[in-house]
């Protein structure tokens, strides 16, 4: 089985970034006939001479109506060096908080950026948003070359310009690549441009095959939510008590020592179950039951975890908040925080920052977080939540949270202080 690399797209609207999508499909053949033919017929139709290749991504007949990307839609592709999951995200500002759930499992985001325009507003918030989520790697695609003339010193201008905030984030320069392409015409997007030759860099497919992959959360302690308590209570199976959901982090082995929090009951692993039997050790991701030495009172939302490095079990949480709704956070607000498999009261009961993410600092004690903005924020909750620290075990350190009467979203959450991360590198940058 080839290599999975998981990558994200993000950018300003009206700078390519489905035309580039859309061009790393047909260039990878990853393209049914059906489709393209589809595409070549409604290029037609549009008056174009050649295929319109953003067609093959903005599936939606709003986003082919409005000529923009709304939802967050999941794109797979291969070449003999390696598979690809992209999560292709809306560019609009409306549309960050789509930005947020597609990059959260990312190892790798492509920024584009228009080459008339060079780095925007909306490209130093996504890159801060992109920081936030721990994306280890970055790729600014500077897209329409062409419409400058491939003129070097242009690209160079705008390549320093996002290096310096990308590095100003945390990010070395080694985890920052700028290529210049026009997704258009194809150039050095799968195959290298003669019309650049000053550009003697990979192009954007040849790094995607080559960049390194960031390992899974193989050494990372167990943690595992249990989604479901299965007693089929059956003449077969008259004893049978397993719990049942997706291993978050962490490897789980018949035999291991654990914990079940937040009770806080030690017991032993005595089998892992999968759908096609029983196996010696599960992996990250993997879908498992797990049957315990002890006869347990374990319920959903309750978390199974490694007894060497037990998550922080607490009712007050230090979080950073992407505020997604038009409705502003405030202190005082009583929400619902969803954490793994758990769902319980909560309140907003101290609004500490807000980054400010063209410039990167913070502003104290804010009066509210609106719509898009981040910042950090105390949180006390009804029933005491096992988390962990964003930056240890993204699926432990993070949360959504919801308004109690509608269920809407309203942000999504990470435990510990990233913000604080990103105000020390900047300092120290």
């Amino acid at each position: 089985m080839s290599e999975l690399l998981r990558l994200a797209t993000a950018g300003s609207v009206d700078d390519g970034k489905s035309t580039l999508v859309g061009r790393l499909l047909y260039d990878t053949k990853s393209v049914l006939a059906d489709q393209l033919d589809a595409v070549e017929r409604a290029s037609i139709d549009n008056g174009m001479s050649t295929p319109d290749l953003s067609l093959l991504v903005d599936g939606l007949r709003s986003e082919r109506e409005q000529g923009i990307t709304i939802d967050v839609a999941y794109r797979y592709f291969a070449t003999p060096q390696r598979s690809f999951v992209l999560a292709d995200t809306p560019g609009h500002v409306q549309y960050t908080r789509n930005t947020v759930t597609g990059a959260s499992t990312s190892r790798l985001a492509i920024l584009l950026v228009d080459a008339r325009n060079g780095v925007v507003e909306q490209t130093r918030r996504h890159a801060a948003v992109l920081a936030l989520l721990g994306v280890p790697r970055l790729v600014l695609a500077v897209n329409k070359i062409d419409l400058i003339d491939f003129d070097q010193t242009t690209f160079e201008l705008i390549s320093k310009e996002f290096t310096t905030h990308a590095t100003a984030l945390g990010y070395s320069v080694d985890s920052v690549l700028t290529v210049p392409v026009s997704a258009l015409h194809g150039d050095n997007v799968a195959e290298p441009s003669n019309r650049m030759p000053w550009y003697s860099g990979p192009t954007l497919l040849q790094h995607l095959e080559n960049v390194p992959v960031a390992a899974e959360l193989h050494e990372a302690p167990l943690r595992f939510p249990v989604q479901h308590v299965i007693r089929p209570r059956t003449a077969e199976h008259p004893d049978y008590r397993g719990y049942a959901g997706q291993l978050a982090a962490g490897t789980v082995t018949a035999g291991d020592e654990i914990v079940v929090l937040p009770q806080g009951t030690r017991t032993t692993v005595t089998r892992v179950d999968t759908p096609d039997g029983a196996v010696t050790t599960a992996e990250p991701g993997s879908s498992v039951t797990l049957l315990l030495a002890d006869d347990l009172d374990v319920a959903r939302g309750e978390m199974i975890a490694a007894t060497t490095q037990e998550p922080t079990t607490s009712d007050e949480l230090s979080t950073v908040l992407c505020w997604l709704s038009a409705t502003p956070a405030r202190v005082g607000a009583r929400v619902l925080v969803k954490h793994g498999t758990r769902t319980v009261q909560g309140i907003v009961e101290e609004l500490t920052a807000r980054l400010d993410e063209q410039t990167l600092e913070t502003i104290e004690t804010p009066e509210q977080l609106e719509l898009n903005q981040i910042g950090t924020a105390r949180l006390r909750v009804s029933e005491a939540l096992p988390t962990d620290d964003y930056g240890t075990s993204p699926r432990t350190g993070s949360f959504i949270v919801n308004e109690p009467d509608s269920g809407d979203t309203l942000a999504a959450g990470l435990i510990g202080d990233r913000l604080g991360v990103l105000a020390g590198t900047k300092e120290s940058a």
